[in-house]
């Protein structure tokens, strides 16, 4: 079993930038995914961003050019994959959920608020 803990929501206004966190309660190796989502009030869950354990990464088109998925390698007893967020939208206000997927399995957290004011 892992948590994932996101942490890194807030206010901005328009234009402004955020960056999220995700934190793995324990160290993950070999073959895996990890990824956030977003939802916002009344639409579904939609991806945002993917890195695969090994370094590729993919990127929903709306947020392309602005959100950078990258993961940071400082304790080895734990996994951190981060979305740094630039220029934000209005259309950016969601939910964000992070996922891992590791053996055919899917690990969520809890989410975090995104609110980004005109």
């Amino acid at each position: 079993q892992v948590q994932l803990v996101e942490s890194g929501g807030g206010l901005v206004q328009s234009g402004g930038s955020l960056r999220l966190s995700c934190v793995t309660s324990r160290s993950i190796g070999g073959l895996y995914i990890m990824a956030w989502y977003r939802q916002a009030p009344g639409k579904q869950r939609d991806l945002v961003a993917i890195r695969t354990s090994g370094g590729s990464t993919t990127y929903a088109d709306s947020v392309k050019g602005r959100f950078t998925i990258s993961t940071i390698s400082t304790d080895s007893a734990k996994n951190t994959v981060d979305l740094q967020m630039n220029s934000l939208k209005p259309e950016d206000t969601a939910v964000y959920y992070c996922k891992l997927g590791l053996f055919s399995r899917e690990y969520w957290g809890q989410g975090t608020q995104v609110t980004v004011s005109s």
